[in-house]
Order: structure tokens, then C-alpha cells, then sequence
């Protein structure tokens, strides 16, 4: 069950599935402990992730919805050992290069969907989002930390990524085990955030 619209704090220890306790993988997870379990990771473990937990968590943002199937994305996974300083240029902060992996979507506009008919919106970014999104709940269900990140420089990214003329850097994240513990989750009220019928 989800929590109710006035319950806007979740206790860390609320969800105490094994999946995510152990950081073993295997256990399953209903969607809606998958959905609390999930929390922004900034302290990771150095053990390297077995190349099957990755596959699964590529393949996710593989299977992700897009606009109009164009998938106008690319997943760069850079390895940090030996990369610290490109990391670092990217994104300063030390726990986003603890993990033995970061993971970048990419966007290409250019084959994106656009809302041609009226206003030209692209809606690559939304494609990106998804993407991300999907890898990022992957990773909670294999017992993986990850943790979004937007505030990065996006001209040491383009740099560091090699990234060609019409690619555009959209997101990152860190993979990798988590060191440290979930945190409560404060929320908007549904109140607040739902509206019928009408704005």
C-alpha cells in the first residue's frame, strides 16, 4: 500500500527488504516498496559491479517508453578507477566517483520527437528522464546505489565523454554499492500536488 495523502515523512527503516538491506540481489520487490526503497546515494563501496547486474540496469533504460519509439538517447558508462581527475571534472563532489561506475544519458535532439503541430516542444529531455529513471529503479531492485545528478559542468562533459557534435549531455548518475544509510523522505501532501478536473 502506498502511504496516505497526509503521510508525507517515510521512516528509512520502512521498507526493509532484504534486496536492499544485503545488497545481494534476488529478493523481489513489490513496485511500491521498489519506489521508497530508492534514495539518493552519496557514499558508495568500491566493489566492482558484476557485468550481469549492469547488463540488467542497461537493459531497463534500453526497454524505456519514449516519444514516438525514436529513442534519441545514448548511455555512456565510464569506469572511475583511473579516471578521478575526467570525474572529477565533470561533477566535484567526492562520492560521485566512489562508485566503480558513473553512467551518463545522452540526448540527441535532432532525433527526437517534436510537437511539430504547435509549439516545436523537443521532448528529448523527457526521453532522457525516463530512461534514467527506469535504469535508476533497475539498480534499486539489484540492491545498487545511484543518485541523480544535473548540476554538473557540462563543458568538462562533453570533453571527457568525447561526446560528437549533436549529443548532448543530460544526465549523470553514480552505480555502485551503497555505504552509507536511506534517510527519511520528506513530500509534498497530495493535496498539494493533485488537482481535479481543472488547475
Amino acid at each position: 500500500m502506498f502511504p496516505g495523502p497526509g503521510n508525507t515523512t517515510e521512516s528509512p527503516g520502512a521498507v526493509a527488504s532484504s534486496i536492499v538491506v544485503d545488497r545481494k540481489g534476488g529478493t523481489p520487490l513489490t513496485f511500491a516498496e521498489l519506489i521508497r526503497a530508492r534514495y539518493a546515494v552519496r557514499a558508495y563501496r568500491p566493489d566492482p559491479i558484476p557485468d550481469d547486474l549492469l547488463a540488467q540496469v542497461l537493459e531497463a533504460g534500453r526497454l524505456a517508453p519514449t516519444a514516438s519509439n525514436r529513442q534519441p538517447i545514448g548511455i555512456v558508462v565510464v569506469h572511475t578507477a583511473g579516471r578521478e581527475t575526467d570525474v572529477d571534472r565533470i561533477y566535484d563532489r567526492e562520492w560521485f566517483g566512489q562508485a566503480p561506475l558513473v553512467l551518463c544519458v545522452c540526448i540527441v535532439p535532432a532525433k527526437a520527437w517534436v510537437r511539430a503541430v504547435s509549439d516545436g516542444r523537443n521532448y528529448g529531455d523527457v526521453d532522457a528522464a525516463i530512461v534514467m529513471d527506469h535504469m535508476v529503479l533497475a539498480a534499486t531492485e539489484l540492491g545498487l546505489g545511484t543518485c541523480w545528478v544535473a548540476a554538473f559542468d557540462p563543458v568538462a562533459a562533453r570533453e571527457v565523454l568525447e561526446l560528437p557534435d549533436g549529443v548532448e549531455p543530460l544526465l549523470f548518475t553514480p552505480l555502485g554499492f551503497a555505504a552509507d544509510r536511506p534517510r527519511a523522505k520528506v513530500r509534498r501532501p497530495l493535496a498539494e500536488l493533485v488537482h481535479r478536473e481543472r488547475w
